[in-house]
């Protein structure tokens, strides 16, 4: 978990926060202070720097609340909301029927897992290809989907191996619970 700061806006420019962690922290007014540059920023400018892939924590300025999920996820809505989102109906209305639910806290390290996969994954490609435009990329992502498939589908298939184990030990343990309930009632099952 990130430290917080309790540095006052009057920090000093150039200043870093724990260790190279950027602090922004959140006023009353919804303004966004960057306690390193000692500037106001935006959300666009806190997604230039998760871009770049800054360390960033956001802080209410008054209580010391961390608040960087909340402006990450209205960095993302904003995103979804303008141009080509990259989440489906389909896709949100699955998340959200994960909430609440027993695999709740499965499905956010399968996703991270995924992702980072995904990322390791462009990573290589970009080192390997670094000066392609955007449209040779696009044009080689089209052909790659096969590829792509295949390549997710391996990485999907030992997921769905560990949530059938998961399932399969959760009925044993259902019904084991279930059979010493009756059996201290005195019924069989």
């Amino acid at each position: 978990m990130p430290v917080k700061s309790s540095a006052n806006p009057s920090k000093s420019a150039g200043a870093s926060d724990s260790g190279g962690m950027r602090t922004i922290k959140k006023y009353p007014n919804r303004r966004l202070y960057d306690t390193q540059t000692s500037t106001y920023v935006t959300l666009a400018e806190i997604k230039k720097l998760v871009m770049a892939a800054a360390c960033v924590v956001v802080v209410d300025a008054k209580t010391g609340e961390d608040l960087t999920r909340s402006i990450l996820l209205q960095i993302i809505l904003e995103e979804e909301s303008a141009g080509v989102p990259m989440f489906s109906e389909a896709v949100l209305s699955n998340i959200i029927r994960f909430y609440g639910h027993a695999m709740q806290g499965h499905m956010g390290s399968y996703l991270e897992n995924h992702v980072q996969s995904f990322m390791d994954w462009q990573s290589k490609l970009g080192e390997s290809s670094p000066n392609l435009s955007p449209e040779v990329w696009a044009q080689f992502m089209k052909w790659q989907t096969p590829l792509m498939h295949n390549m997710f589908s391996g990485l999907a298939n030992p997921s769905q191996n560990v949530m059938a184990q998961m399932q399969e030990q959760m009925q044993k343990q259902i019904q084991k619970n279930t059979e010493q309930m009756l059996g201290a009632l005195g019924l069989k099952t």
